[in-house]
């Protein structure tokens, strides 16, 4: 088999590697959520140690792009494709480490009643769920357009996050006993913000495969 057909079969599997990767992360921080609106401690426990699965799968990754480096010596685009899968995983990675920050604010908070319905956190999650899912296909279709719109969205989620903050900070104001448990869903909007970042930095990724420079989207 020509070599060139050899080096696109390993980019194809890279590939695949980072969706599945993108499914796991996915996956965790719905997870995650679920066991916090639910208070599903057992779920929470579930998403802790899953954790290690996206590790194990990340590192993986990590090792056949060095791999790739190392012994095809690509240059120009096919370089570039190597090095943008790997910070796409390590983004990925990352939004795995906040789902798994999500899920031990569900073990502190426990059974505790919740101080107020769980509304704009599960949008949130639904928004990182979406740019996940959008970005990767931005990358695999080369499409910057996608990217960009993805990277969009993460405005939304912020727009979220400062709400939630405004909301809890009155709740702790009129009800000082509301402290606590406002803290930690402060927490968590935090994590989920934070993943919406991470989003960006895929689609900045993208760009940076595509059109071979570096923008700041966040």
């Amino acid at each position: 088999m020509p070599t060139r057909q050899l080096f696109d079969q390993a980019l194809d599997d890279l590939n695949e590697k980072i969706f599945r990767l993108g499914d796991m992360a996915r996956s965790q921080v719905k997870d995650a959520m679920t066991s916090l609106d639910k208070q599903d401690l057992e779920l929470a426990n579930q998403v802790i140690t899953g954790d290690l699965q996206v590790n194990e799968l990340q590192a993986e990754i990590e090792e056949q792009c060095m791999l790739l480096i190392a012994t095809q010596q690509p240059f120009a685009k096919d370089l570039r494709k190597i090095v943008g899968n790997f910070k796409i995983s390590i983004n990925l990675e990352r939004i795995g480490d906040l789902a798994v920050d999500l899920a031990k604010l569900s073990l502190r908070i426990g059974n505790e009643k919740l101080i107020k319905p769980l509304i704009d956190l599960p949008r949130m999650v639904e928004l990182v769920r979406e740019m996940i899912t959008q970005g990767l296909m931005a990358g695999k279709n080369e499409n910057t357009e996608e990217a960009l719109a993805m990277a969009a969205k993460d405005d939304i989620v912020d727009h979220l996050y400062n709400q939630i903050f405004s909301e809890l900070l009155i709740l702790m104001i009129e009800d000082p006993k509301k402290i606590h448990q406002s803290t930690y869903l402060l927490f968590a909007a935090r994590a989920l913000e934070r993943a919406g970042d991470y989003c960006t930095n895929i689609s900045e990724e993208v760009l940076y495969i595509v059109a071979g420079k570096r923008e700041d989207l966040n």
